[in-house]
């Protein structure tokens, strides 16, 4: 799998993003029209990714927020009752998307080495695919509150229980070998988001993300599989 053939078969559109949020607080979004929700949460989305790319989500104002969206301030609160349930709702479904995606994908693969292979690819290219919200959800995690803080930090230690327990299934397959099973999940974790955090870095030594991705899955393999 490369790059254009994942964004083939993962569908993950601003408006099936927006579409879920929407299905998921029905209760407190005040409007009631379901093709103008999606499209003013896109609006809002949209302006909260650009704005917080040149500066803070905590320094950016509603009035910022309604000068970039196109939204009134009192429209905008149709959608959330303050900034702190704004951010919450960005970083609850970048986390939402992230796992349900990897899921997917790792389900269809074979043995432990393909699942492998797999979820590095997966969550690479869900990550260029969606790079501003992967940034945007890893700087901004500071800001939360402690109960989403909290949540923030379970969601990552998920997706690294993911790559464990590929890792100890292949172990047991007699696939890989590992002395610690935990510490590499966390190293091969941490190349993943190196991508999205200091993307700049690779435009300028122009590697591709297919090539980044193999680059990972090549040093990944390199320590985990079983010499013959």
């Amino acid at each position: 799998m490369i790059y254009s053939e994942f964004k083939k078969i993962v569908n993950i559109s601003k408006e099936d993003i927006s579409g879920q949020i929407l299905e998921q607080n029905r209760d407190s979004i005040k409007v009631k029209k379901e093709k103008k929700v999606i499209e003013n949460l896109i609006k809002i989305f949209d302006a909260t990714l650009e704005i917080c790319s040149r500066k803070s989500f905590q320094a950016m104002s509603i009035r910022d927020l309604a000068a970039h969206s196109g939204l009134s301030r009192g429209a905008l609160y149709s959608y959330f009752t303050n900034k702190e349930e704004l951010l919450n709702l960005i970083q609850m479904q970048g986390r939402q998307i992230a796992n349900r995606v990897l899921t997917e994908q790792i389900s269809c693969a074979g043995g432990a080495a393909e699942k492998l292979r797999i979820a590095i690819k997966t969550h690479i290219y869900l990550s260029e695919a969606m790079h501003n919200w992967f940034y945007f959800t890893y700087i901004e995690a500071r800001n939360l509150s402690k109960p989403e803080q909290k949540k923030a930090i379970e969601s990552e230690l998920q997706t690294e229980a993911i790559f464990v327990d590929i890792i100890t299934t292949g172990v047991k397959e007699k696939v890989f070998v590992s002395d610690n099973v935990i510490l590499t999940a966390s190293v091969i974790k941490a190349m993943l988001q190196d991508w999205y955090l200091k993307r700049w870095k690779y435009t300028q030594r122009k590697v591709s993300v297919d090539e980044y991705a193999d680059f990972v899955i090549k040093v990944t393999e390199a320590s985990l599989l079983r010499k013959k």
